[in-house]
């Protein structure tokens, strides 16, 4: 047995790093294959089940055909593996989901692979009823395992190269193996790779078990339940019945996704993998902290705004449906520090008491700050916040003492410096990101307010964000190509970062 597994290690070891991928993909197409023949829809089963054997014929030719080469590119051949999944791998996904819809163009379905991979779960079908169940079934397993991806990704590549967020504690400079466990597993990147993927995989899809049965016994429908359970460990926010409203386990099942939602928030919640140096306790973890205190100052803040908005128009509120309206308040604020976007069934009780539009201004800020390092949320991340939170304080502190000496420990000593320059530098890029994709969307036909509200959904991964930013939601589908297609790159550039796409076209790097 143990002779097996050391078999199939070194096969998966010479297997190319892209092809691997492509072909666990292909297999997962048979997953809406089987559902669809359950369901006696052959026509949707066949487009999986032949889409997922022409995958696996493709990869297993072209592995044949390479299985002598040996990469010599180490992580950052890895990182930029990675970034050919996000923009090839959809490509052939779509091609199910084209061809099982059949009133769609190749373009839209390509959308939709490419914001369920990423994790940013903008809906460009906004009727749920377009889609059979097995698309939205194919929808929810692309995102779970874009997230899954990225899981392992985080640690296994972007630690290692100090990005991510890792730079902001990390001991080495971003884009540059770091000294420690990552150094020394720098000849063999492939098998730090197959190491954190056997670990973090049962995790994962552990959890993603433990919240579809809570959910079943909330009273979900099962390919509701499975669907919102997935997409609740990716932060995707993919939903078969078009967002929590249409759910059948009401309170309790938003209480079930609620208490999940934290492990967006830290890494320390499933993992102290990482090649930084930093905290080991929850309670002591930073981001997890200041996660918690964004989302209930915000959620107070914003029910005080109902009650000023029902005091203003002369009503009145009860008891039970101020309670009501506070939930909807904290729920929805954590699901988008999150990046998960999803909507709570209560959510909309503040502005029929109130008469107030959505806040949507205070959502895309949510979605900017984003979740914990390492994890499937996306934004500018919390670590980075909180690096910048530790340098202002002590700029005031040395204002008000020029000779005062920082009190701050060793572990936020640097963040303090060398993380929150760091930290300060990726939010200047963001910000220029933004500025750019925001021009490139008004070129090509959309207005100010939409382009605002797509750039920040997409570099920041939370589409739901698209429908609720503004009192009416955008129509993804009305887009012209290009503004797909430049969708698509910002999701992509949301997901990696652009300290990771500057690290992949610095040749000083390629050449360490």
């Amino acid at each position: 047995m143990e002779r097996t597994s050391t078999q199939q290690i070194r096969l998966l070891r010479r297997l190319p790093l892209f092809l691997l991928i492509w072909g666990v993909f292909s297999l997962s197409m048979w997953v809406p294959a089987i559902y669809a023949l359950a369901l006696d829809d052959h026509d949707v089963s066949r487009s999986f089940f032949y889409s997922g054997l022409l995958g696996i014929f493709v990869v297993a030719i072209i592995s044949l055909a390479s299985m002598s080469r040996v990469s010599r590119r180490g992580t950052l051949g890895q990182l930029a593996v990675l970034l050919g999944c996000f923009i090839v791998l959809p490509l052939f996904l779509a091609i199910p989901l084209h061809d099982a819809l059949g009133n769609t163009t190749f373009l839209n379905a390509y959308f939709d692979m490419v914001s369920a991979l990423t994790t940013t779960g903008a809906d460009i079908f906004p009727d749920p009823d377009r889609l059979t169940a097995p698309m939205h079934l194919w929808r929810a397993l692309v995102g779970w395992m874009g997230g899954l991806l990225m899981w392992i990704s985080a640690a296994a590549i972007l630690a290692p190269l100090s990005l991510g967020g890792f730079e902001v504690t990390a001991r080495g400079e971003p884009g540059r193996p770091v000294s420690g466990v990552a150094q020394s597993e720098k000849v063999d990147p492939r098998g730090r790779l197959i190491r954190v993927s056997r670990t973090l995989t049962p995790v994962y899809a552990g959890l993603t078990a433990v919240i579809w049965v809570l959910l079943l016994v909330s009273g979900e429908q099962g390919l509701t339940a499975i669907c919102h359970a997935m997409s609740t460990m990716a932060t995707s926010g993919i939903s078969p019945v078009g967002g929590l409203e249409g759910a059948q386990a009401g309170i309790t099942g938003e209480a079930v996704i609620f208490l999940f939602l934290f492990f967006a928030l830290s890494r320390l919640t499933f993992s102290s993998d990482t090649a930084a140096s930093g905290y080991t306790r929850l309670d002591k973890d930073p981001e997890f902290r200041i996660g918690i205190m964004i989302a209930i100052a915000i959620a107070v803040l914003l029910f005080f705004r109902a009650l000023a908005g029902v005091s203003e128009i002369g009503g009145t509120i009860r008891p039970i449906d101020a309670v009501n309206v506070f939930w909807g308040m904290l729920f929805t604020v954590l699901s988008f520090l999150t990046t998960a976007g999803f909507e709570s069934a209560n959510w909309n009780d503040s502005q029929q008491l109130s008469g107030l539009g959505t806040p949507g201004l205070i959502l895309m800020g949510l979605a900017l700050i984003g979740g914990g390092v390492a994890t499937t949320a996306g934004g500018v991340k919390l670590l980075r916040v909180f690096a910048l939170y530790l340098n202002g304080a002590r700029e005031i502190d040395r204002l008000i003492y020029p000779s005062s000496v920082s009190g701050v420990g060793g572990g936020n000593r640097r963040i303090q410096s060398d993380g929150a320059f760091i930290a300060w530098i990726f939010l200047m890029m963001f910000a220029l990101t933004a500025a750019l994709f925001n021009l490139l969307l008004a070129m090509m036909g959309a207005g100010f307010e939409q382009a605002m509200v797509l750039t920040v959904s997409a570099l920041s991964t939370t589409g739901p964000l698209i429908e609720l930013a503004t009192d009416i939601p955008i129509r993804l589908v009305d887009l012209s190509g290009g503004a797909k297609l430049t969708m698509c790159a910002a999701m992509v550039i949301g997901r990696l970062e652009t300290l990771a796409i500057i690290a992949l076209i610095t040749p000083s790097l390629w050449r360490d």
